[in-house]
């Protein structure tokens, strides 16, 4: 069964940048597309990126395109999320994700996620 670590949260001023790692253990990653998706206290999930299993495709939610990037590295079983130009609206805790069947973008339905990472923007 597919498991799913981040990790790469953290306190940033506004502007900064920070990179998430999401760590796959228990399948080789390079079967799945993997999602990445946040919630803030008191508002509804928000499902922000997601890349196929190649790495070829990639979709973006409006309220980050240009700002976030997902990408890669099947051999080291890991997906990243490069956070630039952070806004105080972007504090959540962020997953990483997989329904652990959809190879391409979108996935429909999450089933496994990880225990999350607290990013704060804040000055």
């Amino acid at each position: 069964q597919l498991q799913l670590v981040e990790s790469g949260g953290g306190l940033v001023q506004p502007g900064g940048s920070l990179r998430l790692a999401c760590v796959a253990s228990g399948e080789a990653l390079d079967y799945f597309a993997i999602g990445w998706f946040r919630q803030a206290p008191g508002k509804e999930r928000e499902d922000i990126s997601c890349i196929s299993h190649t790495g070829d495709t990639t979709n973006y939610a409006d309220s980050v395109k240009g700002r976030f990037t997902i990408s890669r590295d099947n051999a080291k079983n890991t997906v990243y999320l490069q956070m630039s130009s952070l806004k105080p609206e972007d504090t959540a805790v962020y997953y990483c994700a997989s329904d652990e069947v959809s190879a391409l973008c979108p996935i429909d339905k999450y089933d496994t996620w990880g225990q999350g990472t607290q990013v704060t923007v804040s000055s």
